[in-house]
């Protein structure tokens, strides 16, 4: 493991701030591959002659809150999920901000309702960036709040 890499609980609040989204729940999945976004509506549009795609994005555990989202296109993929089923999806990339750390992955769009994460980081998106502890949950929350005081104690 590469030195300096930090470690992460398996959940975290990440943001998606090319896609609008400031704040939403992750499960960092060693397991997983690729990573996944819940989406209520998927549609594809051209623009400037590539394929685009509009979905919808609910934040918050009871979708109170919505977001509309555009994205170019990377190319549609078959992905065999948990189950072990396999489903094409669409693939976008998109700035991922996690723990300070801003960097670009793959995210394919795909329908998690029945998920307790509306996102869910695989291996491809934290190798080398992140060292995940199964028995730690929202690290990143508690390393801001440390550097937080940290500064103000500072003052």
């Amino acid at each position: 493991m590469t030195a300096g890499v930090m470690t992460l609980g398996w959940r975290e609040r990440v943001g998606l701030p090319q896609l609008g989204i400031e704040r939403l729940r992750a499960k960092l999945d060693t397991g997983a591959r690729s990573s996944a976004l819940h989406v209520d509506s998927l549609e594809t549009f051209m623009r400037d002659g590539s394929v685009w795609l509009r979905f919808d994005v609910s934040q918050g555990r009871h979708a109170q809150y919505g977001v509309t989202c555009e994205a170019p296109a990377l190319g549609r993929r078959v992905v065999t999920n948990s189950s072990g089923h396999r489903a094409e999806r669409w693939f976008i990339r998109s700035q991922i901000l996690l723990a300070g750390h801003c960097f670009d992955a793959e995210i394919s769009l795909t329908d998690r309702r029945g998920m307790r994460f509306p996102l869910l980081l695989g291996r491809t998106a934290l190798n080398e960036r992140f060292r995940v502890d199964p028995a730690l949950s929202y690290v990143a929350a508690t390393l801001a709040h440390a550097a937080v005081a940290g500064l103000s104690s500072h003052a």
